[in-house]
């Protein structure tokens, strides 16, 4: 059977958590990366699968120095996870502090496409590069406004993953912005539709779907895509 490795980044909860544990769960190899002390749950009971590193992807020099450090890596899929929110999620333009925008936009934009242009040539041509994305960014989709400032940071970086892609001319790699579709988690909230287990599994299935489709695709967890 054929070694397969994930790269994920933002593995301490949520999402990211998840996500490693069904890469695991399917016999995969796995990176995981967290920012402070790592979750018992990335602890020992992993079959030397499970390889925890630390990086803040809002550190140019920390992405550098995760680079250098997996340098002999290969990757079937890496996937940057970590994203944050506006304490006030309704904030506006008239609101927000020039500070806290920057930080989303820095968490949410920035980080995530140095991460995928650090470790791209570490990705063979029928991998995947991959970025959480919401379906909140979707300008088209926008009928109701809400969540502004979050909503802004993932349709910039949608745009800056399409770009990536056609940049990319003859490139066979997906490059994939994910809709994980609303999730019970800290950011979701209580109200959210899913659970983590109702999302994650499918997104690592559409995930699967999509690896040697060039490109880049706006993809929900049930496999379909939305409209930019």
């Amino acid at each position: 059977m054929a070694k397969h490795t994930a790269l994920i980044i933002g593995a301490s909860r949520g999402l990211g958590l998840a996500l490693v544990r069904v890469y695991l769960q399917r016999g995969w190899h796995v990176v995981a990366t967290v920012r402070g002390e790592p979750p018992a749950a990335l602890g020992d009971g992993h079959g030397g699968r499970l390889r925890v590193e630390r990086v803040d992807i809002t550190q140019e020099t920390e992405i550098d120095a995760l680079r250098e450090r997996l340098a002999r890596e290969r990757f079937d899929l890496v996937l940057a996870n970590a994203a944050i929110a506006t304490e006030d999620r309704d904030a506006n333009a008239a609101t927000v502090s020039d500070m806290e925008f920057i930080d989303v936009m820095v968490t949410n934009v920035l980080g995530p496409m140095r991460v995928l242009e650090a470790f791209e040539s570490l990705v063979p041509a029928s991998g995947v590069l991959a970025a959480m994305s919401s379906g909140l960014g979707s300008v088209e989709n926008n009928t109701q406004g809400g969540w502004n400032v979050y909503r802004a940071s993932k349709a910039a970086l949608n745009q800056m993953l399409r770009s990536f892609a056609n940049e990319r001319a003859g490139d066979r790699r997906a490059v994939l912005a994910l809709d994980p579709g609303w999730v019970r988690t800290d950011m979701g909230g209580h109200a959210a539709t899913l659970s983590v287990d109702e999302s994650i599994p499918r997104l690592v299935d559409a995930i699967a779907s999509y690896a040697g489709k060039a490109g880049a695709h706006f993809v929900t967890y049930r496999g379909g895509t939305l409209p930019w």
